[in-house]
């Protein structure tokens, strides 16, 4: 058996999760706060959060850890459930997506632990303790396309997956019921309460049509492959989860980066831009932006193969395994 953590920000952990576990030849069990439940798991073990103090102390541990605050409740109990969880089920291996301090209190509890790296800037030490107190590290991203510094000392045991999407091995489906000029995908990790810009951009655009899709719309859907296929372009953020499902697609996209911690989102748009795989922009675009977006896209077909999405949950579910079979 494989435990599996799951962080609980957003939705892109769960659904990258889930795309693995469902490749996996063992019982996964995973391990998480967030609202998780899907038959590629044989079941879902409900952590207490830890964030839940409204004035967290020493939460850094002097710079050595992300996360660790002082006489908390939640985390205190959090850290009794993995063990609980080690000691009573003996997992061959599980894998982190993400955290440090999970991954080094598995770690020291003796199990062997493959860490899934994010892009941006993690040369600080807490991630550096984690990538060396991993046996693998799943990059899910292609290797050719970027290779950031700080990840050089640990290619040795790093997997270089290609984009890992909820979507893969799914065929197209283009429909005219999905389609649209301008498709807006917005994730569940951002900003709350905002009005997104593009409310009133099918007011600005007449003739046009535009949807949006998510928590910032009120529209969210379980299933948006259909309008993924169908879109003209897709506007999405930079977050690993949506640009795979953008490239499993293989549409035209507009790609935004959103503020993250460790400037992730950023490191990825300039990856896209470089690569050009999408037309990146830091900042929403201006109406007549959006009108020759529309006029020069056409019938485009980004070169989105290069991000290797076909068979990439597959290529980690591999990883894993290999761990675990050690």
């Amino acid at each position: 058996m494989i435990g599996y953590y799951v962080h609980h920000q957003g939705r892109g952990h769960c659904s990258r999760a889930t795309a693995i576990a469902g490749r996996i030849d063992t019982d996964v069990v995973a391990l998480t706060s967030a609202s998780l439940s899907d038959p590629a798991f044989s079941e879902v073990i409900t952590l207490d959060r830890d964030d839940a103090d409204p004035e967290p102390r020493g939460v850094d541990v002097h710079g050595l850890l992300h996360w660790a605050p002082r006489h908390d409740r939640g985390l205190r109990t959090r850290m009794a459930q993995l063990a609980e969880f080690v000691a009573e089920r003996t997992p061959a291996a599980v894998v982190v997506d993400v955290s440090v301090e999970v991954t080094l209190f598995l770690r020291l509890l003796g199990v062997p632990v493959i860490v899934t790296a994010q892009p941006g800037v993690r040369d600080d030490l807490p991630h550096q303790l984690a990538y060396r107190a991993a046996d693998a590290i799943i990059a899910p991203w292609p290797a050719e396309l970027y290779q950031p510094d700080w990840l050089r000392e640990h290619l040795p045991k790093t997997v270089f997956t290609g984009g890992i999407s909820r979507f893969d091995g799914r065929l197209p489906v283009s429909h005219p019921t999905f389609a649209t000029d301008i498709l807006v995908l917005t994730g569940a990790g951002g900003e709350r309460g905002v009005p997104h810009p593009a409310a009133t951009l099918a007011d600005e655009l007449p003739g046009r049509t535009v949807v949006g899709l998510g928590p910032a719309f009120g529209t969210w859907v379980d299933d948006p492959w259909p309008f993924l296929c169908s879109a003209r372009v897709t506007v999405i953020g930079a977050g690993q989860g949506s640009v795979a499902d953008a490239a499993a697609a293989g549409r035209p996209a507009v790609v935004i980066p959103e503020d993250r911690p460790f400037a992730e989102q950023r490191a990825t748009g300039n990856t896209l831009a470089r690569s050009e795989l999408a037309l990146v922009t830091s900042s929403w675009p201006d109406t007549e932006t959006w009108r020759s977006i529309l006029d020069t896209v056409g019938d485009s077909s980004p070169a989105w193969s290069r991000w290797h999405t076909a068979g990439a949950a597959g290529r980690a579910a591999r990883a894993i395994e290999a761990v675990a079979h050690r």
